[in-house]
């Protein structure tokens, strides 16, 4: 099966490091020794390493191998020849709630072929790292009375070569708190009539965006943000410069400073998004929904959790959840601000307490209606120890799809149409 990501609700960019995996010439396969990759706290582990070239196991390859908690220095390591293209690995067990991953890279012909599986000890019991601050919804109602108080002035600009037949396309721009706007494309069905309308909230970076098309000719008001308070239909050189720039690193801008940190205006701005989103004449008053994934799904998890008018949403493998596990011996989310060159700088007592007050784990146990939620064991810029820590406080009704175990920091088009599936249904639904 080729692996592709693909345009539909979900489209996902963070930059080409993050991009799906492409076919190589060798494969490195891993396969646990439970097909569901869960075991029981204590329970050993095994792994099955096959190394194919052209579909054939290869004879004397030398594997080098790690097997640890995910990020983690490995706790065992080895480098062995392969005389038949196979190799059986102990992984030994985890004492708590995690993951343990097998990474294997094989050295062909100069060159190396890696990969990787990742096995999980009774993750439904992670619980978060972070702490959660007593005025965390205190914080979160006054920063919310302050948007209020921000007139919206809504700017709708049409895009006559976006329109279609069926849709309208505009460049919106909304003003959000402390003197800024917020960008997005919105596509309004021309048909007269009510409409569910669906939030789509951006993976990390610096882009331009094209909107939600495709679902809006499905009879849906639909509105993709961007979050940087600029435009969304410029070159893409303007955004190249924007994010080798003033916005380079911007996840950990006025870290120190709860009030002035990045994600407070970013949020506020997902909020501001559903204020316009409800007050639109054609849209039909209950049915609104939010999704995006890795960044995106933290920003689903925090709008829904602050937001009552969201009444379903869809989250892939969301980031800035966790972000403390680093600082309690096990990995965190993205953007992993406690981890590497990150640590000595972000490790400060004003650092971490802001943390708490930003963190999808703490948005998460607001989280009262359905969610759907989708990603894999192999992930490694939002780890799944991280992701669990968030998913296992949510309180409302929750499915987790965990049909597609081996898929990192990326998805397969039958588990966007399946999500895709479950979102559009309960929208037109209303259930």
């Amino acid at each position: 099966m080729k692996r592709c990501l693909i345009p539909g609700l979900l489209l996902i960019w963070v930059n080409t490091a993050l991009a799906q995996p492409v076919e190589r010439l060798v494969k490195v396969v891993i396969t646990p020794n439970h097909a569901n990759w869960l075991y029981k706290v204590g329970e050993p582990v095994k792994f099955a390493v096959s190394v194919y070239r052209n579909n054939v196991l290869l004879k004397n390859a030398r594997l080098r191998y790690e097997v640890g908690l995910e990020k983690m220095e490995p706790m065992k390591k080895e480098t062995v020849v392969s005389k038949d293209g196979t190799l059986a690995v102990d992984g030994g067990t985890l004492r708590t709630a995690g993951f343990l991953r097998c990474v294997v890279t094989a050295e062909v012909d100069g060159k190396e072929y890696r990969g990787l599986t990742t096995a999980g000890f009774e993750p439904e019991t992670i619980k978060p790292t972070v702490a959660n601050p007593t005025d965390f919804n205190t914080f979160w109602d006054n920063a919310k009375a302050d948007l209020a108080k921000v007139p919206m002035d809504a700017r709708m600009t049409l895009l006559p070569e976006r329109c279609t037949e069926l849709t309208n396309v505009y460049q919106l721009n909304l003003q959000n708190v402390n003197n800024s706007r917020f960008y997005g494309i919105l596509c309004i069905p021309k048909k007269e009539g009510k409409y569910p309308a669906i939030l789509r909230v951006p993976g990390a970076g610096v882009r331009p965006y094209g909107g939600m098309l495709a679902e809006a000719e499905k009879g849906f008001i639909t509105l993709e943000v961007g979050i940087h308070g600029v435009p969304v239909t410029l070159e893409p050189v303007v955004y190249d410069n924007l994010s080798r720039g003033a916005l380079n690193g911007y996840p950990a801008a006025n870290l120190d400073d709860r009030d002035r940190y990045y994600y407070k205006r970013v949020y506020l701005g997902c909020i501001r998004a559903v204020d316009f989103l409800a007050s639109m004449p054609q849209y039909d008053g209950q049915n609104l929904a939010v999704t995006g994934g890795s960044q995106g799904g933290a920003l689903s998890i925090v709008t829904a959790g602050l937001d009552k008018r969201v009444k379903w949403l869809g989250a892939y493998y969301p980031a800035l959840c966790d972000v403390t596990g680093y600082l309690n011996g096990r990995a965190g989310g993205w953007p992993h601000l406690f981890a590497g060159d990150n640590l000595a700088y972000n490790n400060k007592p004003d650092r971490i307490k802001t943390t708490g007050y930003y963190d999808v784990v703490n948005f998460a146990r607001l989280v009262t209606v359905p969610g759907y939620y989708s990603w894999g064991y192999n992930d490694e810029t939002c780890p799944p120890t991280s992701m669990y820590a968030a998913y296992n406080v949510i309180p409302g009704p929750k499915m987790l799809d965990t049909d597609y175990l081996e898929t990192g920091h990326w998805t397969y088009p039958e588990q966007t149409e399946k999500m895709t599936t479950w979102l559009l249904a309960q929208l037109k639904g209303g259930k």
